[in-house]
């Protein structure tokens, strides 16, 4: 299959590098002039603890130099989704599929706007991935995919893309019904982890260590619960508990948000704790914890001077 990933930072570097492993042809769309120059002289390595290998992709500045494909997958962080995917229309074709497997709510209204529904087709990962340096990506735990129509219907598109990702080792691959409750299933995880591991500067197990900061997810997460209880979004098992496993399951990484203001980046909470605050106003659902969360952080991705 030809794919294009929209957005090469670590894990859409990490998800080109293994769909190339599995024998497809994939291009990195990234704005990281020297990553590209030395995907394209020497491949991507890639490494996780077993070791490190070099992938061979291509790699381009310019979504226009990649051409159409058959699979986008849109891996840039939530607030540039709109405008990177207005700029990258060229990858799309009347029969590309457009996937999103990004963190928080939004991602896929803002697809829809750019491509219209029909492409569009949403997802999470529980991939861990550091990008270490240019051309170089570690994958830090989990391949596990779970992918979604929006209309609920498991659609012959969607059995094939669940193939694809099979067929490249990743595991366990699942097809869902509902793709809500998909998306705030995993954005209770990181309702949980992101912006608490960011503002205390822990790794994910972390969380579980401190009774302050555990408690401070858990009422995160029971909030975000509450949210979508309102909207009618059925949530499987125990929310806390779930997300409580995730953190010890990627115990020893750094969250993506906690990545992103050790560099002085934007980060997604906007559209994690950020989202639920904005869903709960609309319900009328009081949602204090994740309001003092994403408005630390919202400061905290301005100020913070040090790297992890």
């Amino acid at each position: 299959m030809k794919i294009a990933v929209l957005g090469a930072g670590a894990m859409g570097s990490l998800l080109g590098g293994l769909l190339a492993e599995g024998g497809h042809e994939v291009t990195l769309i990234s704005t990281r002039a020297e990553h590209v120059e030395l995907i394209n002289r020497e491949g991507l390595f890639l490494e996780d603890p077993g070791g490190g290998r070099r992938v061979g992709l291509k790699a381009c500045l310019a979504a226009a130099e990649a051409g159409p494909a058959e699979l986008v997958i849109v891996a840039v962080k939530a607030p540039q989704t709109r405008e990177a995917m207005a700029g990258a229309l060229s990858l799309v074709s009347q029969d590309t599929l457009v996937l999103t497997l990004q963190n928080g709510l939004g991602n896929v209204e803002n697809l829809v706007e750019a491509v219209g529904p029909g492409p569009v087709v949403a997802g999470t990962s529980n991939c861990g991935a550091h990008l270490k340096g240019p051309g170089r990506v570690r994958h830090a735990g989990g391949r596990g995919v779970a992918l979604g129509e929006l209309s609920g219907l498991i659609t012959g598109r969607l059995l094939g893309l669940g193939r694809v990702f099979e067929e490249s080792g990743f595991a366990p691959v699942s097809l869902s019904d509902n793709v809500l409750s998909l998306l705030w299933g995993k954005l209770l995880i990181n309702v949980a982890i992101n912006a608490v591991t960011a503002l205390a500067r822990i790794r994910n197990g972390q969380i579980l260590d401190f009774p302050e900061t555990a408690e401070i997810s858990r009422l995160a997460v029971l909030e975000a619960v509450e949210v979508a209880r309102r909207k009618g979004i059925a949530l499987p098992g125990d929310p806390v508990g779930n997300a409580f496993e995730v953190a010890r399951e990627t115990g020893a990484n750094f969250s993506s948000m906690l990545q992103d203001v050790a560099r002085q980046r934007p980060t997604e909470i906007d559209f994690i704790n950020g989202a639920v605050v904005r869903e709960g106003e609309a319900l009328g659902v009081p949602t204090p914890v994740n309001k003092v969360l994403a408005g630390l952080v919202s400061v905290y991705q301005r100020t913070c001077p040090k790297e992890i």
